[in-house]
């Protein structure tokens, strides 16, 4: 058996990571549908070591076990969608498997999105890696693909370059972000912060209109083109590597 990881009960375990109560989980043990390493688990109070490999040698009602505690994926947001628990509407929570909503600790959007946008959101139930990729010293790159209402007028990049604007009811101005022009009504803006709809006041502040968005990137983490709207993939170390480098 793998060690080097936690010790927890397996009623503890399966009860957080969202597989039922305590005694559900003791009642699927009874019944021998909890197995690791090829040998049936009967007693809901074995301890088990919780180590990176444990989905790989556990199988529950004959599936491999959920991800551990450490989960961190990556999903694709479709619009209309929304990156909360408890506002009313569609929620990016929805879109993953039901007992993942009950794990504790619970999964958590990495920022957020707005309704309108789309593209790559990652969640974690890691606390702590969610705070390292949002602190501001972090300077985590995020690109968004950005469409607009009206042909560019050829500043905005020195604009949003300078680090001096200023939006609408702010009094400390936007960090630089980096423009890259597609097209007169289509750029990518890469920013470090995350201000309030700050892509769609940014293009507001030089007179345009923002009518899609959609991120593609944060950091070198790019979204794939394979992985269509309300898919979601469970990250690596070395993605997360991708996002984040190690410390």
């Amino acid at each position: 058996m793998s060690k080097g990881g936690p010790m927890l009960r397996l009623d503890r375990l399966l009860a957080n990571m969202g597989y039922g109560s305590r005694r559900e989980v003791q009642q699927m043990a009874r019944a021998g549908l909890v197995v690791l390493d090829g040998e049936i688990i009967e007693d809901a109070e074995q301890r088990i070591a919780v180590t990176p490999d444990l989905s790989g040698r556990m199988r529950i009602k004959g599936k491999p076990l959920d991800p551990p505690p450490g989960l961190t994926l990556m999903l694709h947001k479709p619009l209309g969608v929304t990156c909360s628990h408890k506002e009313a509407g569609p929620l990016v929570y929805s879109l993953l498997p039901d007992r993942w909503r009950r794990r504790d600790p619970a999964l958590s959007t990495v920022g957020r999105l707005d309704k309108e946008t789309s593209g790559l959101l990652l969640l974690t139930d890691d606390g702590g890696l969610l705070h390292r990729i949002i602190s501001p010293r972090a300077h985590v790159q995020k690109r968004y693909h950005v469409t607009l209402d009206r042909p560019l007028r050829g500043d905005e990049g020195a604009v949003f370059a300078s680090g001096t604007l200023l939006l609408e009811g702010e009094d400390k101005p936007l960090l630089p972000v980096q423009m890259e022009v597609l097209s007169s009504t289509s750029a990518y803006v890469i920013l470090t912060e995350g201000r309030y709809h700050q892509v769609r006041r940014m293009f507001a502040a030089v007179g345009n209109h923002v009518t899609a968005l959609h991120r593609d990137r944060v950091g070198d983490l790019a979204l794939p083109d394979d992985l269509a709207p309300g898919q979601y993939r469970i990250l690596g170390d070395a993605d997360l590597a991708l996002v984040l480098p190690p410390r």
